[in-house]
């Protein structure tokens, strides 16, 4: 074999090892039927979220998972896109979550995620989670509704004490016209 094409065969190892080590996430899909400009619109969108889309030969990315990856050799089979992303919890997960979801041809295969080998099923599910500034989002609208309620059943108090206080001295001036 060629010099070159064995350099070039052994960029491409490193390459997809060096993604896995710098990724949360990596996603083994199959796609078939898609067109050109939907699975670009897809690497465009995963880019504005610090994710990579990427097709290699499978005997190479199986070169690369070998190691540390064994359960991902499986699904090393087919037409396959890899997804290399940064942060699963920053809605690149859920992006392609949703693209598997409306497009036919797209399935997700499975891949790992912190390090560890996922189903389908789980990608499916973590992506279907809150971004971790959504969760934050809802544990500050957790911790600031006791003191919400507080403030407007205080306004409600206030606004029904004048009444009463003006209620109050009619009352007594009634029960001394009685007397």
């Amino acid at each position: 074999m060629n010099k070159d094409v064995l350099k070039a065969k052994s960029a491409i190892v490193q390459e997809v090892t060096d993604g896995l080590k710098a990724s949360d996430g990596f996603i083994v899909c199959e796609y078939s039927k898609l067109s050109v400009k939907e699975i670009s619109e897809l690497r465009k969108s995963l880019r504005a979220k610090e994710g990579k889309a990427a097709v290699y030969k499978n005997t190479l990315v199986s070169r690369a998972v070998s190691a540390d990856y064994k359960d991902l050799e499986p699904l090393l089979t087919g037409s396959n896109m890899y997804f290399f992303l940064k942060e699963s919890t920053n809605g690149s997960l859920a992006l392609i979550a949703k693209f598997a979801k409306k497009h036919e041809g797209f399935n997700i295969k499975g891949g790992t995620l912190d390090g560890k080998v996922v189903t389908p099923e789980y990608i499916t599910e973590v992506a279907g989670l809150p971004s971790k500034e959504g969760l934050v989002s809802m544990l500050l609208s957790v911790l600031q509704a006791p003191m919400r309620n507080l403030a407007y059943s205080l306004s409600e108090i206030a606004k029904k004490q004048p009444a009463a206080a003006t209620a109050a001295p009619a009352a007594s001036a009634s029960q001394t016209a009685v007397k």
